[in-house]
């Protein structure tokens, strides 16, 4: 197996669960959990919607952790390049509308790095073939 495969498995495994602890915390701040009782969250309605895009967030990663591991070579560099940059500036936007210095941010800040190095080095190993 190749080593830039391997890591880039592991860091999608670690933006996963830097994602989960990211929404953990943010269970953890004053009224959230009554708001989500309420059936809102940050102006949202919860409903089916909203619930299957949080899982689509959770999983799309786990996926990538396999993919990195069992795709041909040049398949997987693009798809760990697109998949790694679209999520990277869905994160950055996250940071962006919280504004805020909390552990959510640095758990959302910590799965950029993440995603970042994931799309350095599979941009890194096409230049080792």
């Amino acid at each position: 197996m190749e080593d830039w495969k391997i890591k880039i498995s592991v860091l999608w495994l670690f933006s996963a669960v830097a994602f989960l602890a990211h929404q953990i915390l943010a269970l953890m701040e004053p009224g959230v959990i009554a708001q989500i009782m309420d059936g809102d969250v940050e102006g949202m309605k919860i409903g089916t919607e909203l619930i299957l895009l949080f899982a689509i967030l959770f999983l799309i990663p786990l996926i990538m952790a396999f993919l990195s591991l069992t795709l041909k070579d040049a398949i997987n560099r693009w798809a760990n390049i697109i998949v790694g940059s679209v999520f990277a500036a869905l994160f950055i936007g996250v940071i962006a509308t919280v504004a805020k210095l909390s552990g959510e941010t640095l758990m959302t800040l910590s799965t950029v790095v993440a995603l970042t190095l994931i799309v350095w080095y599979a941009w890194k190993s096409k230049q080792k073939v």
